[in-house]
């Protein structure tokens, strides 16, 4: 498999254009980074508050096409002839990983106080009712509505890898079913530069909120100052995580550090669940998923277009936005580790795998953090004001028993869960910009060090000029032609189910027609 591997080629239009076009926006960014951050900021907002209905019927748009692809007779279409590579806990346990990263740690925590303290539906801010509404709110957003934006192109990409037999993984190709010679021209070189890009901006995401949280953290525990130093020793020890396990590949590395991630997740889980107000969490979760059900299509298409409150387009819009424009690079990784699953298989276990752990996370650590703040046992609100989001963090971390190993574990597991999702980046990168790949072939390491090496590279300078805000603000500006490229997609299945089963009968295509 080594020499098979080794004889991979990379696609060098993809490949140079791609870091083109990242070495010009960063270049730009240095060179105007006092006129960067209002011009992102203005354009964010006006698509946030333009662009809000589009969003909301897209993401509710998929919710539905997949439930019709499931409960239809394609649910049965199997993605390969061959058995599944990974148990279900494994594949579970690595989309999840490369979905979520550091973002669920921070977020978790913190989204309920922000709601608490500017709740929707003009809900008085600080009151019982906004306390109410705070965790359902965060499970809304990180719920089946986040997972269907990243469902859909992964069936696709399935399809189109598994199938179709079109030994590529790229975005382009799978949209070959309605671009046709398109895809493989300028129109589909540009697609895949896009996605290349918004890859980028979203790791900038994610970097922008583990960095600084996980910095305060180490400062708490071995009394080191902030600095620029510190974040940069982060950077670089996370390089090593994702390098190595990226450079083992798929089998040895991504999935045991995948399976090491998800045991510690819920490991912290279960210990914040028992150490803290066990009943309060569970009734809280309970009353919280109820509130998110029965409001559920008001919450996916509240736009406030009377009040202008802007609590939908700074919130609900923005993560469409967000899940939107990393969505592609979910689809390419998540379709890659699929083979062998049915499209309800593979459905199914996005939304359900997803959603429950997103679900738990709130449902513990936010309800753990509004109890805080309702019993007067921590403040939160002032220290998120006063102080920011990481010392919040820390700040909730210690009121926790054995806070003195709650904090170091916390450290590790911030470093494996950004490192998960950087080396799923790396492999994807690389893998977007390889020319073929067959069977279980998978980017040479060379590829996919280069890669690693490139984002490590682009998170010190941007980390240097103060330039990650910018970066993740533009990730999410990308997610206006995302729109149509999950149009494109979308579409390319149908065409393709429809012209592979046209009488109904469902089994496997030996290959392309």
């Amino acid at each position: 498999m080594e020499k098979e591997m080794e004889k991979v080629k990379i696609d060098s239009l993809v490949f140079w254009s791609s870091l083109i076009v990242i070495a010009i926006a960063i270049v730009t960014l240095i060179v105007f980074k006092d006129s960067a951050e209002p011009l992102m900021n203005s354009i964010l907002t006006g698509i946030t508050h333009q662009l809000d209905w589009a969003f909301q019927f897209l993401t509710f748009g998929l919710f539905i096409m997949l439930m019709w692809l499931v409960f239809s007779k394609y649910g049965n279409v199997k993605l390969g002839e061959e058995a599944p590579e990974f148990s279900t806990f494994s594949w579970g346990a690595m989309l999840f990983c490369a979905g979520m990263g550091t973002s669920i740690m921070f977020w978790s925590m913190m989204e309920p106080i922000y709601y608490y303290m500017g709740p929707p539906f003009g809900i008085e801010p600080l009151s019982n009712e906004a306390a109410n509404w705070s965790v359902a709110y965060g499970m809304f957003h990180w719920g089946i509505s986040a997972w269907c934006l990243y469902a859909m192109p992964t069936v696709t990409i399935a399809y189109s890898f598994f199938v179709k037999k079109n030994h590529s993984l790229k975005i382009s190709t799978a949209c070959r079913g309605i671009l046709g010679k398109h895809a493989d021209g300028f129109l589909g070189q540009a697609i895949d530069i896009l996605v290349i890009w918004s890859l980028v901006g979203g790791l900038g995401t994610s970097l922008g909120l583990g960095v600084p949280m996980v910095s305060t953290v180490i400062g708490e525990v071995f009394g080191v100052q902030q600095s620029m130093t510190l974040s940069i020793v982060i950077i670089v020890i996370w390089t090593v995580i994702f390098c190595a396990s990226a450079y083992m590949g798929l089998y040895k590395g991504i999935r045991k550090l995948s399976d090491w991630n998800v045991y510690m997740a819920l490991g912290l889980a279960l210990f914040v669940l028992i150490a803290g107000p066990t009943l309060f969490i569970l009734s809280n979760f309970t009353n919280s998923f109820g509130i998110m059900l029965q409001n559920f299509a008001m919450m996916s298409f509240y736009t406030d277009p009377i009040n202008k409150s802007g609590f939908p387009q700074a919130w609900t819009v923005f993560y469409w936005a967000w899940f939107a424009a990393t969505a592609p690079f979910m689809g390419l990784f998540v379709a890659r580790i699929s083979r062998g699953r049915t499209i309800r298989e593979l459905i199914t276990h996005i939304l359900l795998w997803g959603s429950l752990g997103s679900w738990i996370y709130f449902g513990v650590f936010g309800g753990y953090t509004i109890n805080l703040q309702l019993t007067d046992k921590l403040n939160v609100v002032d220290v998120l004001n006063n102080e920011g989001g990481p010392a919040a963090v820390v700040a909730i971390l210690k009121t926790l028993p054995l806070s003195e190993i709650v904090l170091p574990f916390f450290i590790v597991l911030g470093f494996i869960f950004l490192a998960t999702s950087l080396d799923s980046a790396t492999y994807i990168l690389s893998a977007i910009a390889t020319k073929k790949l067959e069977g279980t072939q998978e980017p040479a390491r060379w590829h996919r060090m280069l890669w690693g090496a490139i984002l490590a590279s682009i998170a010190v300078a941007l980390l240097l000029i103060g330039g990650l805000k910018v970066i993740q603000t533009s990730s999410v500006i990308v997610s206006v032609p995302v729109i149509i490229i999950y149009l494109l997609l979308a579409t390319s299945l149908i065409r393709w189910l429809k012209k592979d089963y046209p009488n109904g009968v469902i089994k496997p295509l030996k290959e392309e027609e």
